[in-house]
């Protein structure tokens, strides 16, 4: 997302005000814990009134929720813009655009990963679960698998099991420094092939049967999706 860079006080259309509102609660969300942030907080960052937040928001969790939903969902147009080519062209670009996000609002990123001091919250968990969703169906287009209808829910869930490595492998670049942006770039992309060229064409296959025997349509789906989205 951008961060917006008006003059507070200047008149703004409702969505870019909203969208204001919504920069300066990732900002202050990601450099505190939610309890130690107020809608008095951010009014003043925002340079609003804090009867805006709630027209635009309602309450405090419910724009808490959307910093976590604007900070963990994939926006479409990221695969969209990915470039056309083969598959090892487009898994790099993609984990190219992970992690030059996560990068970028690391503390922000972090913090909504973490549910920053909202613990077990059951409406941080339904958007966290939901954003691991849009994540999957958009690797899957990324890939060239979207097509790809046998076995979908069992090519969603290696996806999600992905999303949760890529998430934890982050952590250990940004978070603890363990991994550098290299090393985390090469296992990412590296794993991502692997499931796409060695273990989906197994599950797809199905017991008994040879990978190499039945039809490439993850290669075929890769090439259309190329073709489609670019």
């Amino acid at each position: 997302m951008s961060v917006d860079t008006e003059p507070r006080r200047r008149r703004l259309e409702p969505d870019a005000r909203r969208g204001q509102i919504l920069a300066c609660a990732v900002r202050l969300f990601g450099a505190r814990p939610y309890a130690d942030v107020s809608t008095t907080d951010i009014a003043r960052e925002a340079g609003v009134a804090r009867g805006l937040i709630n027209h635009y928001f309602g309450t405090k969790k419910n724009l808490y929720l959307e910093v976590i939903r604007v900070m963990v969902t994939v926006p479409e147009v990221a695969v969209q813009r990915l470039p056309a080519g083969d598959l090892r062209t487009r898994v790099d670009a993609s984990v190219t655009w992970f992690l030059d996000v996560v990068s970028r609002h690391s503390t922000s990123w972090l913090a909504a990963v973490t549910a920053g001091g909202m613990g077990h919250d059951a409406d941080v968990a339904r958007v966290l679960s939901e954003a691991e969703e849009v994540a999957a169906d958009s690797v899957l287009v990324a890939v060239g698998l979207a097509d790809v209808t046998s076995h979908r829910e069992e090519l969603r869930a290696m996806i999600r099991a992905y999303g949760g490595l890529a998430t934890s492998t982050a952590r250990e670049w940004l978070q603890r420094g363990a991994l550098t942006r290299e090393q985390v770039h090469l296992l990412l992309a590296t794993t991502l092939l692997a499931i796409v060229e060695q273990v989906v064409p197994a599950v797809v296959a199905g017991p008994g049967r040879s990978p190499q025997t039945r039809p490439t349509a993850a290669r075929r789906g890769t090439r259309r999706s190329a073709d489609g989205v670019a």
